[in-house]
């Protein structure tokens, strides 16, 4: 009841009145949130319990199924972050950068495979998760607590000397420059999804036999480069915070 009592307080104050489109809501107390995002979100987690189980039930020393894939996963992402943060400092971070880019894929590519719009809500219509506004910047505020996190236990209150240089009018520039990062990303992510979403949809009702095939097999093209990039830079933001917040050209 804490928890919602909270919740609710800072429902009283409202950032935007703008809405796209109908939305499901669940009223909780003075709380209102989108059902259609919880529910395709809780499938995407449901998928990926799913296919973590299966490749993790029955370990054997040579992998094959779903355990070649969960490995070659593993591996991909262990890599990318490596490549991002440094091998002396990439380790701990692996599990939050690789939930970054198996959400945001899977989420993605359910957007694009699924035909969400065949299940009939009351008001409102099911998508893909990262089509909602709510959902990316979710994860750019992840991305941000994670890097000040990162700055914070290797530098302690050091980390924030790198505001005042080179010199101490740099502070404004430097923290608004600290948060448009991953909001950038946000924006970028919400509106290609949403973008492809729109485009497969409107050709589906005008030519709705072969047209929409090419478009949506490019849809799962740029959804996969999606979740890499923004999991990619997530993980330099990281790393950049990680060296003592010295900018992104040093850390390459």
């Amino acid at each position: 009841m804490a928890m919602l009592d909270v919740l609710n307080t800072f429902n009283r104050f409202p950032l935007a009145k703008l809405e796209v489109g109908q939305q499901l809501y669940w009223q909780l107390g003075n709380l209102k949130v989108h059902g259609q995002v919880f529910i395709t979100s809780w499938f995407v987690i449901a998928v990926l319990v799913i296919v973590s189980l299966l490749g993790s039930s029955k370990i054997q020393r040579i992998p094959s199924g779903m355990q070649n894939l969960m490995e070659y996963a593993l591996e991909f992402i262990r890599d990318l972050a490596k490549n991002q943060i440094g091998e002396k400092e990439y380790r701990p971070w692996v599990p939050f950068v690789g939930t970054l880019f198996l959400f945001i894929f899977v989420s993605n590519w359910s957007g694009a495979l699924i035909p969400w719009k065949l299940i009939k809500l009351p008001s409102g219509e099911l998508g893909a998760p990262t089509a909602d506004i709510n959902t990316t910047i979710a994860f750019a505020l992840l991305t941000s607590l994670a890097y000040f996190y990162a700055g914070l236990s290797k530098s302690g209150l050091g980390y924030f000397a790198h505001y005042v240089e080179p010199v101490p009018f740099m502070l404004p520039f430097k923290i608004i420059e600290d948060f448009t990062k991953p909001l950038s990303l946000s924006f970028r992510l919400f509106g290609n999804i949403l973008a492809d979403e729109l485009v497969v949809g409107v050709l589906v009702l005008l030519v709705p036999l072969f047209v929409p095939l090419p478009v949506m097999v490019l849809g799962l093209f740029t959804s996969a480069i999606q979740a890499l990039i923004f999991a990619t830079l997530a993980a330099a933001y990281i790393g950049e915070a990680l060296e003592g917040g010295h900018g992104e050209e040093e850390h390459h």
